[in-house]
């Protein structure tokens, strides 16, 4: 099986069960067997059909002598395929991704003239390359709802718009954050290129290296020696925004998988300390507890528990908690790109749930101690409302000023947005909370 038909297989399988695409993907990738350059052809493939999906029916309309709503979900999946190799991927020849996508519809259709459709549009999109109308409204354009572009529009602040619909299309790149436990920066920067991956420091987070060229990570030497995890820097950035002492202090992580804050806040204490790390899925523990054995991190203690649940235990016992709540992932869209293609009106009540996670977690946070809270969106419902309806509640909280990296301007809020397009991160809230002593 080649790389376009491992696409095609992730694409179905968004579009009929719901599946995100990075989870199946990886799946289907090892099912598949496919190499280092298969695997990453059909990652692009599947990864750029998806955010590109409403540009390319916008071009779609113009070649079809027929209607796109009567196109067959799977030729039209197929064709998406096509159209991105020929308009979007240079390196590619027209004619393979034509007559790679005619065999897929002939192997993929019932329709006997499925084939023959192919082959006639992507012809005709070969011959007509450069001559089509181009997109003009953002939602044809970056390929994103309208209805989610309003909502974007309504919680970023002027001008940040189409930065970020456009960054949410572009390939995010391969970051990870260094073990200092066991390896400096420099000598994992070394390490890598000698393995032939090109490793530069990140260009404003402390211990971070930029990847490329890096095949199956989780087949180098060095990751599998726990050398370095994989974590974009606005994450890491929650955590150091906690300041955390290398002393033995205890650290909740309430929801925690897979695990990269727990990781970077072990780190930050130089392996002292203790750190329970949460997760209301059983899987996803031991997801947690073997990153952290790799990493060699012997003070995360992966636990099962539901971060809306009192456990009695650990009232006022925490001098840290992290709490990164469930949210809309509306700014991760980079690299979980069929977010964008959620249903929104499920995210309605996200808030009454991030309002609950928050104000139980609370509980277990010493007098003095920091309650750090976060998600991966840039809505203000998820994000400052949720903060403000909390210190409504709870006034023995108060917000401090975040302690942030020289390239950001100085915070006095506590609260921080980062938002995709700025700062190469992914959309990213931040907030800094301390219990009264």
């Amino acid at each position: 099986m080649g790389a376009r038909e491992t696409a095609l297989n992730a694409l179905i399988a968004c579009r009929k069960s719901g599946a995100w695409s990075n989870g199946v993907l990886k799946e289907y990738l090892q099912r598949d067997r496919l190499d280092s350059r298969d695997a990453a052809l059909a990652t692009r493939l599947c990864y750029g059909v998806l955010q590109n999906r409403g540009k390319l029916d916008f071009y779609l309309n113009q070649l079809l002598t027929g209607k796109l709503k009567d196109l067959h979900p799977v030729v039209r999946d197929i064709l998406h395929l096509g159209l991105y190799q020929i308009y979007e991927l240079d390196k590619i020849p027209d004619s393979a991704a034509v007559n790679e996508s005619v065999a897929l519809a002939k192997k993929y259709s019932r329709n006997p003239k499925a084939a023959s459709l192919v082959n006639g549009v992507l012809r005709n999109a070969v011959r007509t390359k450069g001559t089509l109308k181009e997109p003009v409204s953002y939602a044809e354009k970056y390929s994103h709802p309208d209805e989610l572009i309003s909502l974007l529009k309504a919680n970023l602040p002027k001008g940040k718009l189409e930065p970020m619909l456009r960054a949410n299309n572009e390939s995010p790149e391969m970051v990870v954050q260094v073990n200092t436990l066991k390896i400096t920066t420099v000598a994992l920067q070394k390490k890598l290129e000698e393995q032939g991956v090109a490793a530069q420091p990140h260009g404003w987070m402390p211990d971070c290296l930029v990847l490329s060229g890096t095949g199956n990570l989780e087949q180098l030497t060095a990751f599998k020696d726990g050398l370095f995890y994989v974590q974009d820097p606005a994450s890491k950035l929650s955590v150091l925004c906690a300041k955390l002492p290398r002393e033995d202090i205890r650290i909740l992580d309430c929801c925690s998988a897979p695990g990269g804050k727990s990781f970077a806040a072990a780190i930050a204490m130089g392996g002292k300390g203790s750190i329970i790390s949460c997760d209301v899925h059983a899987h996803k523990t031991v997801l947690i507890q073997n990153g952290a054995e790799r990493l060699g991190l012997s003070n995360v203690t992966a636990r099962q528990q539901d971060a809306t649940e009192t456990v009695a235990e650990w009232l006022d016992a925490m001098d840290v908690v992290i709490c990164d709540a469930p949210c809309s992932g509306l700014g991760i869209i980079r690299k979980k790109p069929d977010i964008r293609y959620k249903n929104l009106k499920e995210t309605e009540d996200l808030p009454a749930l991030q309002l609950k996670i928050l104000s139980n977690q609370a509980g277990y946070v010493k007098p003095g101690g920091i309650l750090m809270y976060s998600t991966c969106t840039v809505l203000r419902r998820e994000n400052e409302d949720v903060v403000k309806a909390f210190l409504e509640t709870r006034e023995d909280f108060y917000l401090e000023p975040l302690d942030l990296p020289e390239v950001f301007p100085k915070n006095k809020s506590g609260m921080l947005t980062l938002i995709p397009g700025d700062y190469d991160t992914d959309g990213f809230f931040i907030s800094r909370l301390r219990r009264k002593a």
